[in-house]
């Protein structure tokens, strides 16, 4: 059975060549159009890909070649962009920039997984005939990556762009889909860990801007029929969760608002598949929680609003009561911070749950960055003992001790940092937490085990 899927892949030279806003322009500009747009992100991301899918008003889905099979991500590529007019898949870092010299995990890889069209964004600033140097090597670099084309971003004037398309079409057979102008700075927003939370305002008017901007620079419908012109797709893959959906049997908390808010969307499908009601929670809000019988902290920027989560105390005791009654707790990054004694920024300390003896501290600079590789080596709720666990870590601030016991950890990391000096995954009764975040089509049996032991928590 033939399975036609219109797709494109946009790629850079490096990062902050533009990529992600040419990804939010077309995608915005296709939604608005009417397209059904299903967007992707390449490699761990939070934040690119909560605004890849506000641009094209579905949930955008992470593709990572480090975490999934090719089959897993074949799979998750296919049911997602199932009834979609278009898929757009924004790479991360340079094209064919991977894990080691032969590009693994890279996005170009990815583009073969896929077998999908790549669209290169190119920083033109101060060059014109070598971008076409640059296009016919990357052309020719890997046998079997398709490059139907080329955004030119950052072109000075009328004089800059017709010289850079003139080389370009003289000495190579690449197509320019688009020549963009220098704009004067990011239209988003920008801090720490990149582009600013669309929780915190309304981004919808920047993302217009965006869509305008490529309707006057970009040439759309060639963008569209290079994506309509990649191969079939070939048999449907198998189904993300395997098997019925189990009956509902526990009802999981998870913190979702400005100050934690990062959560694949599949970890949350996961927990449902295994049997839980997922019921939305908040730090910030007055409002008391109901009764539940699991409690997911995700990650996300409790630092910003380390005031107000510490002037919520009732919210911070009631955790601590939690944690301490047996809930099954499992935190990760920005929850795991929550659950310390205090939260240290900009020379303040704000007392946050209290659950772990330690503090976290922010700092002007990454702590822990990439890809992380951590074996199981406590016995816990959540994780197999003995069980190699791959995620990642991203984060400003450092675990801190006033020289309190040591808390046990679960986790030996094997790559990152972690929260400790090579371990990670603080374990208090059944709380786990730590810097280490995970994607549930990469760790089979997390969401199993976090709906059985919510299972013999609400039992007990």
């Amino acid at each position: 059975m033939k399975n036609s899927i219109p797709r494109i892949i946009l790629a850079g030279l490096s990062g902050g060549t533009g990529k992600t806003i040419v990804s939010l322009a077309l995608a915005r500009s296709f939604s608005r159009a009417g397209k059904r747009v299903a967007p992707f992100k390449k490699g761990p991301d939070y934040i690119d890909a909560q605004w890849l899918g506000l641009a094209a008003g579905n949930p955008c889905s992470n593709l990572d070649p480090f975490f999934h099979s090719a089959e897993t991500i074949r799979s998750l590529f296919f049911h997602r962009s199932r009834g979609a007019d278009l898929s757009v898949i924004e790479g991360n870092r340079g094209l064919f920039d991977g894990m080691d010299e032969h590009g693994s995990c890279s996005t170009s890889e990815l583009a073969r997984m896929l077998d999908a069209p790549v669209l290169l964004a190119i920083d033109c600033t101060k060059m014109t005939r070598t971008t076409a140097a640059i296009i016919k090597g990357c052309a020719e670099f890997e046998p079997g990556l398709n490059l139907a084309g080329v955004i030119l971003n950052r072109t000075a004037g009328e004089r800059h762009r017709s010289v850079l398309r003139k080389s370009i079409e003289t000495h190579t057979g690449v197509p320019v889909l688009g020549m963009l102008p220098k704009i004067a700075s990011n239209p988003i927003p920008e801090r720490h860990m990149g582009l600013m939370s669309d929780q915190e305002y309304d981004g919808s008017s920047h993302l217009d801007a965006l869509a305008d901007m490529a309707e006057e620079w970009l040439d759309m419908d060639g963008i569209l029929a290079a994506a309509a012109a990649a191969p079939d797709f070939g048999p449907a893959p198998a189904p993300i969760f395997p098997g019925e959906p189990a009956e509902k049997k526990v009802r999981i908390g998870y913190v979702h608002d400005a100050a934690l808010w990062f959560y694949y969307p599949e970890n949350l499908e996961a927990l449902e598949h295994a049997g839980a009601e997922l019921v939305r929670l908040s730090l910030l809000s007055g409002d008391p929680w109901p009764e539940i019988d699991g409690l997911y902290l995700g990650g996300g920027f409790p630092e910003v609003f380390a005031s107000e989560i510490a002037a919520n105390r009732a919210v911070l005791d009631h955790l601590k009561a939690l944690s301490a009654s047996g809930l099954p707790i499992y935190a990760e990054c920005g929850g795991f911070m929550v659950l310390c004694d205090a939260l240290e920024i900009h020379g303040g300390s704000y007392a946050m749950a209290g659950v772990f003896p330690v503090s976290t501290s922010f700092c002007p600079r990454p702590q822990g960055l990439g890809y992380t590789e951590a074996e199981t080596v406590r016995e816990n709720p959540f994780f197999e003992f003995g069980s190699r666990i791959r995620g990642h870590e991203f984060h400003y601030s450092l675990c801190v001790s006033d020289g309190a016991p040591v808390v046990p950890t679960a986790l030996a990391m094997h790559r990152g940092k972690g929260s400790a000096i090579g371990f990670d995954g603080f374990l208090k009764d059944n709380t786990l937490a730590g810097y280490n975040h995970i994607h549930a089509l990469a760790v089979p049996g997390w969401s199993q085990r976090f709906v059985a032991a919510a299972a013999r928590f609400k039992n007990s």
